[in-house]
């Protein structure tokens, strides 16, 4: 697969969605993950990025002009042992609570299917990052309709072990803007990480479209020691 430019594709896509980043950094040094949202109604845009434990959730901005919280309030990224679960929904909740039942990635995400938001049926992604004893490996997923048909749900799944330094895989949830927003198609597109977090936060920041962009979430984790460090770039201030 040829790796692009994640600046670019940004930049030439008004409308991704949601999008889901993991890989490793340049040096080697850091696991990376990072989770955009954007809005096109005023519900969606009206939330913040909020830290919950070692994690974040999302929240209205303006309380008093949330309309319907059931798929845009939820908690994107949450924290189990040595396991760090990022998505664009409360299969959040549904992720960690399976495996810490000891059932894997791929059964916690049998249980669901894609967002019940007709005409779009929003697709489910999902990733998790796995560091155990200085080895380090992630997997991605994406719940998708058969184009567009809600009668069937089609689900992969795409497991990265031993990432390579200065790689890292992109999903999102829309190829572009549309109506009905036309979902994501194929594998997880390779991207370069460098080792810059606060770069890498501001190039993706910066890339998002200015009117549709919401927030932002990035994580460093040092893969020796497991300690972290994150941003959050919220549009709503």
């Amino acid at each position: 697969m040829q790796k692009i430019s994640l600046e670019e594709e940004l930049q030439k896509n008004s409308y991704p969605g949601r999008g889901i980043i993991i890989g490793k950094s340049q040096n080697g040094k850091y696991a990376v993950t990072a989770y955009f949202i954007m809005g096109r109604s005023e519900n969606s845009r009206n939330r913040v990025f909020v830290e919950e434990g070692e994690g974040i959730r999302t929240e209205a901005f303006d309380p008093g002009k949330l309309r319907d919280p059931s798929l845009i309030i939820y908690a994107p990224v949450r924290v189990l042992g040595n396991k760090t679960i990022v998505t664009n929904g409360d299969q959040t909740d549904t992720i960690y609570e399976k495996m810490d039942q000891q059932q894997t990635f791929e059964q916690a995400l049998r249980t669901r299917e894609f967002e019940p938001d007709a005409p779009n049926y929003t697709p489910r992604i999902s990733g998790i990052l796995h560091i155990e004893k200085d080895q380090y490996n992630y997997a991605m997923s994406i719940l998708k309709s058969n184009n567009g048909n809600p009668s069937q749900c089609n689900r992969y799944t795409f497991s990265y072990t031993n990432p390579i330094n200065g790689e890292g895989h992109f999903i999102h949830t829309y190829m572009g803007d549309g109506n009905p927003l036309p979902s994501f198609e194929g594998e997880p597109e390779l991207v370069e990480i460098p080792d810059d977090m606060e770069a890498f936060t501001n190039m993706i920041w910066n890339s998002l479209n200015e009117e549709n962009k919401v927030s932002l979430f990035v994580r460093y984790i040092d893969i020796a020691t497991g300690k972290y460090q994150s941003s959050i770039v919220n549009k709503n201030k």
